[in-house]
């Protein structure tokens, strides 16, 4: 096996090889305007995000209480199904859409910033839906502050960012960058 790969060859996602011969693809200080105004988007594109998982919920809720009064209080007994809903309903939102063609959630896409591996490459299911679960995480244990990470480095990465080896960029600055 060489340590160069030709046009022909797959690099797996697990090959312990594949780390020594990736380079990361995006460089702050050769390419700022991929990260200028990245945690300001990504504040916003949260927010956006917020509403569109909310509303399901909310409507879930509505539904269950309106059965409940038909249903002289039986209904309301389906209210324990709510928080775990939530959760699935967030985890398969950011696994689709984060690992989906265009690597960004609604309010990502809204906000023009899309999700890559470190390496470049698009993201997938399983990372989509892990980001979100250890972004809550970090969040929940670590405070808010743990989002000053992003403030003092050069690619805008978050805790949870750094963890996981990805890294927000403007799409439009991507979509127009020179590819090497």
């Amino acid at each position: 096996m060489s340590d160069t790969s030709g046009p022909g060859d797959t690099i797996w996602r697990n090959d312990p090889s594949a780390s020594a011969r990736a380079q990361e693809a995006f460089d702050p200080w050769l390419q700022p305007e991929l990260f200028r105004g990245v945690l300001t988007k990504r504040f916003f594109a949260f927010l956006i995000d917020l509403v569109i998982l909310a509303i399901p919920i909310v409507l879930g809720v509505i539904f269950i209480a309106l059965f409940g009064i038909v249903t002289l209080g039986l209904g309301w007994f389906l209210f324990w199904l709510v928080s775990p809903l939530s959760v699935i309903w967030a985890l398969i939102y950011y696994g689709l859409s984060l690992g989906g063609p265009h690597g960004a959630t609604v309010g990502m896409r809204l906000m023009d910033i899309e999700m890559r591996t470190w390496s470049g490459e698009r993201p997938y299911f399983v990372l989509g839906a892990v980001h979100a679960i250890l972004y809550w995480v970090s969040i929940s244990f670590l405070t808010p502050l743990v989002l000053l990470v992003g403030l003092f480095n050069g690619r805008r990465r978050l805790l949870h960012d750094i963890v996981l080896g990805t890294v927000f960029v403007n799409s439009l600055a991507l979509a127009s960058a020179p590819r090497a």
